[in-house]
């Protein structure tokens, strides 16, 4: 039975109609329904989003506006303090009841709380749902009440809930209420304009649901098959490309766990291939498990002796490690696709933050940092836990003494040079057995190749034994802490 009162659907990063609890809960009991976006950067510990998530943002709350047009409302956008903010448009149009989905963060759950709290004084109802992870934190326990601090065990246990809920479909139709009054996305400058630096993002991306939707069909039906060997890969497009679609909730973790399900159960002989890609899903879940318990994770060490670490602050190591003139290759191809696409392959991240951390020993806070403000797919929960997970201060870190070589990492999983000279083209003439050390090039093969390091290319900033060694002098110091 449905009420006459409108209920209002406050969305955060859940930008969908399919799957969306909140929504499905409201358009099923009210007669009419109100959709509201709250640009709230000032809540005290929210995590203001970098500029590549912000031009995300407005791609995607476009998308979702023309989602919500075609089934008959409207997306109220409004910045301002979300208790205010949704408290008034309560009173506005006499709504009943507020719907939300929880994104289980202690600063997002201080902020809904307040909002809570806003409308119960002004007598509207506070519908609650889960929506953004697999498990809730309070499923997967230690005995001691923890969560967990370890990924195998952590995963095992989150299977062993066996299947999550089946998704829920997109309403139909929705019976908006016109008229009501908004902020247009061009008030909110999320996207750059002087410099305009976001067309590589806008050559590569198409945000929105239906794009998450056609991107996980396509790599199911395709990419998925070898996922286990290409997704180390970079030269290969063997990665789902999902990271920033599920940042944005443009697709739910329990659509991509039913999806790849019925992906294996129709193709059995890709179930290797497919238990590997839903571990990476798992790994997403179990960053956001520890953020849960650490909200700070993004600026402590959640080792304590890294406090003590000898970092160096060394401004010109990071720019030329920001711009991708550290002299090796893989390091550099990686930055600058992160540049220019906004996101940047999982295994070059990998050897682009060692090398930042431990070749260079710059605090990966500053590697973290510059991260979350180019990626598309900046995640509070994954983005430090994969940082400090390579430094070797985190949850189930990588050994001190793994220091990634570039060299090899390079000539491992880019053989032939294709990713290198993809994104440093001025090394694309070099032969392959020279790609990934161009200083150990004769005058003529570098001549002939048109290099010449030093003006075209750089020479390596550090000798890799030089910095493997220093690295694990610098490490020894806080063992015994």
């Amino acid at each position: 039975m449905t009420t006459s009162r409108p209920g209002i659907v406050w969305y955060r990063d859940d930008l969908r109609v399919s799957d969306h609890p909140a929504l499905h809960a409201a358009s099923n009991a009210h007669a009419s329904v109100v959709c509201i976006y709250v640009l709230d950067d000032r809540a005290p510990g929210l995590r203001p989003p970098g500029g590549a998530a912000r031009w995300w943002l407005a791609q995607s709350l476009r998308a979702l506006q023309g989602s919500l047009r075609k089934r008959g409302a409207s997306l109220v956008l409004r910045k301002g303090s979300a208790p205010d903010v949704l408290a008034a448009l309560a009173r506005e149009t006499d709504a009943e009841s507020v719907y939300w989905n929880e994104i289980a963060q202690s600063p997002h759950e201080a902020v809904a709380n307040e909002v809570a709290a806003a409308l119960g004084e002004i007598g509207v109802a506070a519908q609650r749902f889960p929506g953004d992870l697999l498990a809730a934190p309070s499923q997967i326990r230690s005995k001691e009440n923890r969560g967990l601090r370890v990924f195998t065990p952590f995963w095992r246990r989150v299977q062993a809930l066996g299947d999550p809920p089946k998704p829920l479909p997109a309403p139909k139709r929705l019976n908006g209420i016109p008229d009501i009054a908004s902020d247009t996305l061009e008030d909110w400058n999320l996207e750059p304009t002087k410099p305009d630096w976001a067309g590589g993002l806008r050559e590569t991306w198409q945000p929105g649901e239906a794009s998450a939707q056609a991107r996980l069909e396509a790599f199911l039906a395709g990419a998925i098959a070898g996922y286990t060997g290409d997704r180390d890969r970079p030269d290969r497009d063997g990665t789902s490309g999902l990271s920033p679609h599920l940042r944005f909730g443009e697709i739910s973790p329990r659509q991509v766990w039913h999806a790849a399900r019925f992906a294996a159960a129709e193709h059995p002989r890709l179930s290797a291939d497919i238990d590997k890609f839903l571990s990476e899903l798992g790994w997403r879940e179990f960053c956001r498990h520890l953020l849960f318990d650490v909200p700070d994770l993004a600026t402590r060490n959640l080792q304590p002796s890294f406090d003590d670490f000898p970092w160096k602050y060394d401004d010109t190591a990071l720019q030329a490690w920001q711009r991708g003139r550290t002299g090796y290759p893989i390091v550099d191809a990686g930055m600058r696709e992160l540049w220019h696409t906004g996101v940047m392959h999982n295994r070059v991240r990998m050897v682009v933050a060692s090398f930042l951390v431990k070749h260079l020993l710059i605090d990966w806070r500053r590697g973290e940092q510059w991260f979350w403000d180019t990626l598309v797919d900046a995640d509070a929960g994954s983005n430090p836990a994969n940082w400090q997970w390579v430094a070797g201060s985190g949850a189930d870190a990588a050994p001190y003494f793994r220091v990634f070589n570039p060299i090899l990492q390079g000539e491992k999983f880019d053989p032939d040079g294709a990713y290198v000279r993809r994104w440093v083209p001025e090394l694309s003439q070099l032969l392959d057995k020279l790609i990934h050390q161009p200083w150990t090039a004769t005058p003529i093969e570098l001549a002939s190749a048109g290099v010449e390091l030093g003006k075209t290319y750089p020479q390596p900033i550090i000798d890799h034994k030089v910095g493997r060694e220093r690295a694990l002098a610098a490490y020894a110091t806080i063992r015994g802490n």
